[in-house]
């Protein structure tokens, strides 16, 4: 169950959430450019235009703008990885968007614009994983280094000092989240998901790589 903030955390969360869909944003239009299936560039155009609409949105209700890009960051150019990467960060994007409704049930809409992407990058995932062989093994690497990652890139979400009293329940919270649904697409082993559980974020190492790179 997502854990229930007080009114306190609400700007934090809004505030994180601009600079989620700002990334979402660049990193679909730098997905497109890509060799991906016809039916997911298709999916990934709309994509762009509803997180254009939410970036909008989150500018108004937070009176400032997102910091603009001078080139689109750099992402995976293998479909099997670009499809993990982008699942995993919608899974993550939808859990802070649960958080957000918890504050403010009227952006619903929100939230349920990202449970049809995470739905979608997950049929994606359970695609290549149901041909086995080399794009299955790809994929599945590619979920275990992205996983490693994780504990520093939610660690950076819940910097604001009003998150403080609740980081700990909220990075357990989101961690166990993400690997549930790892383990039942098929990504994660048990194994791995015990493996993954152990490494503190203090632990991962200075040279964490984040969300995507930029060129600019």
């Amino acid at each position: 169950m997502t854990p229930l903030l007080p009114s306190t955390c609400e700007r934090a969360i809004l505030e994180q959430f601009l600079k989620a869909e700002a990334m979402a944003l660049w990193a679909v239009r730098s997905a497109q450019a890509q060799d991906v299936p016809p039916g997911v560039l298709q999916f990934l155009r709309r994509h762009e235009e509803e997180e254009a609409q939410h970036l909008k949105q989150f500018e108004l209700l937070l009176g400032t703008k997102s910091h603009g890009k001078t080139a689109l960051p750099r992402v995976p150019n293998q479909w099997r990885v670009l499809a993990v990467h982008l699942y995993g960060y919608e899974t993550l994007g939808l859990e802070f968007a649960r958080l957000l409704v918890g504050l403010r049930p009227d952006l619903t809409s929100i939230m349920e614009d990202e449970e049809v992407h995470v739905g979608f990058f997950e049929q994606e995932v359970r695609a290549i994983l149901s041909h086995g062989g080399l794009a299955a093994d790809g994929a599945r690497q590619a979920a275990q280094a992205w996983r490693r990652r994780l504990p520093r890139t939610v660690d950076r979400y819940l910097h604001d000092e009003s998150l403080a009293p609740f980081r700990d329940e909220l990075q357990r919270h989101i961690l166990d989240v993400v690997d549930a649904r790892f383990l039942a697409s098929g990504l994660l082993a048990w194994s791995e998901k015990q493996g993954s559980s152990a490494v503190k974020s203090a632990g991962e190492g200075s040279n964490a790589c984040p969300a995507f790179e930029s060129n600019g």
